[in-house]
């Protein structure tokens, strides 16, 4: 019948419809960098909601966040409060009652309690309701991280296979209240939607030897969301490429890695670089450094059938796989793939994109000055600027920020386009202000000064001059010796009470070609007054030069200290490296010589080649050049590159350095004479100039670490940085001496030498 008919033409339809969807498999997917703020909950909220509602917008059925994005990576003893896991509820709550997640499963990091026990958790929702919490099992606690601090381990009995078992968690209140749910489950698992099944890790998991989503791919998951919080530093995202390009390349499947973006409110920039892989192929890639756009959303169309090909046909990997322990699985009635699967076209492979240092150090530290600027509530930023390679880093760091904001005011999102123009209007307290440029941005909110003495050079003095004019700031200089001249004055006036000593004895007039003592007594009162009159100017400028007499708005000082001399301690305590801020306190000294050469040539400021061509001089003793950095420490910065490197990231004592940098060193190379054996006593024999180097190195860390105490909060770009706050801790009170220890250097340096004679 022709009834019959149309029933069997629509049944094959039917099929061929069904078929297709099998054989395509299409989905598509979202992750993402959100520059999100420590404790910001309602602005946090907020960003991660815009992520959500772009993902919908691009058709994405799926979406990934940062680790604690509602919370922000970095409230460090926030989370031993718990306000603060009561007022995540509260922003998961909003997530849920705004109706975003419709249509769409959502991936959330948060703090989570549990059993009186805190959590670090990822929450999956969809359709406003939540599938589960899916909390840590492996934490990061090295380097800058101490989860193991705030959060515990999600506990797995080893000696049972799998992830081991769910358990119920009770849902607070006012989550009830807007889910109708009273309980979700909490532990490993997977979710299985109609199509296929995702499941999740978390930041360190995937940097672990046997990381979750080794089992998870075996056991038939085919997505797998990675929400991290990965900070910068100089030289590392191709780790975290190989690494997650590795998840996929043996196992096959999609993976997505979101990351925090930012500086959240400490000296960690958070660089993104949000990714979507599939097969060991990039498919999408955010950006590292850039824009400045708080929200950016990766997208990506993954064929999963690509997937399943690619498993099946890896027979070794199968074997494996079909004895796998299987993960929990949570089923959803909810569909990843479009009813029409020929609408979506898979994205296509793609290069990652790594940049070099050079643009690291030029968009990394620029982008952390901004966030933190806008999130301070000040004005701007004053700079000390002596005209040489430190200082003019930070002013050039500076500059590009204002090239940046610009160029985001300009090309930007038009969300992201009007929040910058709301910070810019806020930092300059101007509500109708729109920068012409952005020289013209720069002279607004950077102030610099060249802070002379009598023993400040023409050719540095020239040098800051020429720099400011090129990048726009407000330049002003200053002499401080009036201002020494007062404080030896007042020495000189000193009356001694006691009559435990010969007043008439009692030395008031410290000359600078005097003893050791007095000379580096005069030396430190010259950069202190410079850090005292940084902070007075810093103070004033606003009301100086606009006559600006609002209540707050002062200007932040910047520091201009590199990661090289704070190793060493050379530098003076609470002189003019004693700052807000430094951007380039983790940066060493070859990097910002080349970071000059290159920002001169690509950033159109070039009197750069000027100052990185100068030899570093600290211009406190003598006449100009005559005080030389690296005659004066008595170690030369390539050198002390090297003995951080061995110290702080292989973790090498003195006889470890030693025995690695004899190899590193003996290339021929000049070794730097000590400042402290010297005459007769001077190492004549390489070997011996080695071991020296060493000691002196020891020696000079150990008896300045107090003043890691004091060090200006610098954003964290070398892994050798002596930072005492957080990344490197040791005690500031050493034995410099180190008795045992180069003993057995000396002996080390007897033996080396005898089998070489």
């Amino acid at each position: 019948s022709s009834t019959g008919g149309k029933e069997a033409i629509e049944t094959a339809r039917s099929t061929r419809k069904h078929t297709l969807a099998s054989m395509a498999a299409l989905v598509k997917v979202a992750t993402c960098n959100l520059n999100q703020w420590a404790m910001d909950f309602w602005n946090n909220l907020e960003r991660i909601k815009e992520s959500i509602k772009e993902a919908k917008r691009q058709g994405c059925t799926f979406r990934t966040g940062p680790e604690l994005e509602i919370t922000g990576y970095g409230c460090e003893d926030f989370f031993l409060e718990h306000d603060t896991f009561l007022h995540s509820w509260e922003s998961l709550a909003d997530i849920l009652k705004s109706g975003v997640t419709e249509g769409i499963l959502c991936d959330i990091g948060m703090p989570v309690m549990h059993r009186n026990v805190s959590y670090n958790c990822r929450v999956v929702l969809l359709n406003s309701k939540i599938i589960g919490v899916r909390p840590k099992y492996l934490l990061a606690n090295d380097g800058n991280y101490r989860e193991l601090r705030y959060f515990t381990p999600w506990w797995i009995d080893p000696s049972s296979s799998g992830f081991g078992e769910v358990e119920d968690y009770f849902l607070p209140t006012r989550v009830q209240e807007v889910t109708g749910q009273v309980k979700v489950p909490i532990g490993i698992f997977a979710v299985s939607a109609l199509d296929t099944v995702v499941s999740f890790e978390t930041c360190e998991e995937l940097f672990t030897p046997q990381s979750p989503h080794i089992a998870l791919s075996a056991d038939g998951v085919e997505i797998i969301a990675n929400g991290s919080g990965s900070h910068t530093s100089l030289r590392r995202l191709d780790k975290r490429i190989d690494l997650v390009k590795g998840a996929t390349s043996k196992a096959g499947g999609v993976y997505l890695y979101a990351n925090q973006k930012g500086c959240d409110g400490g000296r960690l920039y958070y660089d993104g670089c949000a990714m979507i892989w599939v097969n060991g192929s990039l498919v999408a890639q955010g950006s590292q450094f850039g824009p400045l756009d708080e929200v950016e959303v990766t997208v990506a169309t993954v064929n999963l059938s690509d997937v399943r090909s690619f498993r099946s046909n890896f027979i070794a990997r199968s074997h494996q796989a079909s004895s796998t322990p299987s993960v929990h699985r949570i089923e959803v009635d909810f569909r990843l793939g479009p009813s029409n699967p020929l609408a979506l076209k898979p994205s296509p492979a793609m290069t990652p994109k790594i940049h070099d240092p050079m643009e690291e150090i030029a968009y990394g530290p620029s982008a952390w000055l901004w966030d933190y600027l806008r999130r301070s509530g000040q004005r701007g930023y004053f700079l000390p600027l002596s005209g040489g390679a430190d200082s003019s880093s930070t002013a050039t760091m500076v500059a590009i920020m204002c090239q940046r904001v610009v160029e985001e005011l300009n090309s930007g999102s038009e969300r992201s386009k009007a929040q910058t123009l709301a910070d810019i209007r806020k930092i300059t307290k101007r509500p109708e202000y729109t920068p012409a440029d952005w020289k013209d941005l720069c002279g607004r909110i950077f102030v610099t000064c060249y802070m002379a003495s009598k023993y400040s050079g023409d050719e540095t003095r020239e040098r800051a001059r020429l720099l400011a004019e090129e990048i726009g700031a407000i330049h002003t200089s200053i002499l401080i010796d009036d201002i020494t001249s007062a404080v030896q004055s007042t020495f000189q006036n000193v009356v001694v009470h006691s009559d435990k000593i010969s007043k008439e004895a009692v030395k008031t007039n410290p000359q600078m070609d005097g003893s050791w003592m007095e000379n580096i007594a005069l030396q430190n009162i010259q950069a202190r007054s410079r850090m005292v009159m940084s902070y007075f100017m810093a103070q004033l400028m606003p009301w100086a030069t606009e006559g600006d007499d609002t209540k707050g708005g002062a200007l932040l000082v910047l520091g201009s200290a590199n990661v090289d001399e704070a190793l060493r301690g050379y530098y003076t305590k609470y002189d003019c490296s004693a700052a807000d801020i430094n951007p380039i306190g983790g940066i060493n000294k070859r990097d910002l010589k080349a970071f000059l050469e290159w920002a001169g040539k690509n950033k159109g400021i070039s009197v750069l080649q000027r100052v990185a061509d100068a030899k570093p001089s600290a211009e406190l003793t003598g006449a100009e050049g005559a005080q030389l950095d690296e005659e004066d420490m008595g170690m030369s910065y390539d050198e002390l590159g090297d003995l951080g490197y061995c110290r702080k990231i292989m973790k090498c004592g003195p006889l470890s350095t030693y025995l690695k940098l004899r190899n590193t060193w003996s290339d021929g190379r000049r070794i730097t004479p000590s400042k402290r054996a010297t005459g007769d006593k001077a190492p004549k024999l390489f070997e011996e100039q080695v071991a020296q180097k060493v000691k002196d190195f020891y020696f000079y860390n150990a008896i300045n670490r107090h003043k890691m105490t004091t060090l200006t909060p610098s954003y964290h770009a070398e892994n050798y940085s002596p930072d005492d706050n957080r990344f490197d801790l040791r005690p500031f009170l050493q034995c410099a001496t180190f008795d045992a220890q180069f003993a057995a250097l000396d002996a080390a340096v007897a033996q080396a030498s005898a089998s070489s004679s």
